[in-house]
């Protein structure tokens, strides 16, 4: 059965790194931290911090770089997205990491189409 038939659909666990280029940041970038994307949610670590700015600029991409792409497509071979501040040196390194399934059903918004939310599933399995 294809997910499209169950209703479900992959979505790749992403990691967000701090990365420098050789110039003094500018920004309170830090090498080395990061922070997880499971489905919808950001998940940090305690004590660590992302320029609100660099976050705005790279959370549009985030839903792409979670999807299966062309292995020829930018958004399957790029991974760094530059600070906005062009004096800054840092950079947000987004790297693919295994894949999760969700269900279309536990997504969804609208009526008719919803079951339980997935992430009250996962904490009743917890």
């Amino acid at each position: 059965m294809s997910s499209e038939e169950s209703g479900t659909f992959w979505l790749y666990d992403l990691k967000v790194e701090t990365v420098l280029d050789g110039r003094t940041p500018v920004c309170r970038h830090v090498e080395g931290e990061s922070f997880l994307v499971e489905g919808e949610n950001l998940v940090f670590e305690a004590n660590t911090r992302v320029s609100m700015y660099a976050l705005a600029a790279v959370l549009p991409l985030l839903p792409a770089k979670q999807r299966d792409t062309s292995p020829d497509d930018w958004m399957s071979t790029d991974a760094e997205v530059a600070c906005p501040d062009p004096h800054c040196g840092g950079r947000l390194r987004i790297t693919r990491l295994e894949k999760r399934q969700f269900r279309h059903a536990e997504t969804t918004g609208l009526p008719g189409a919803r079951e339980t939310p997935y992430w009250k599933k996962q904490e009743r399995s917890q």
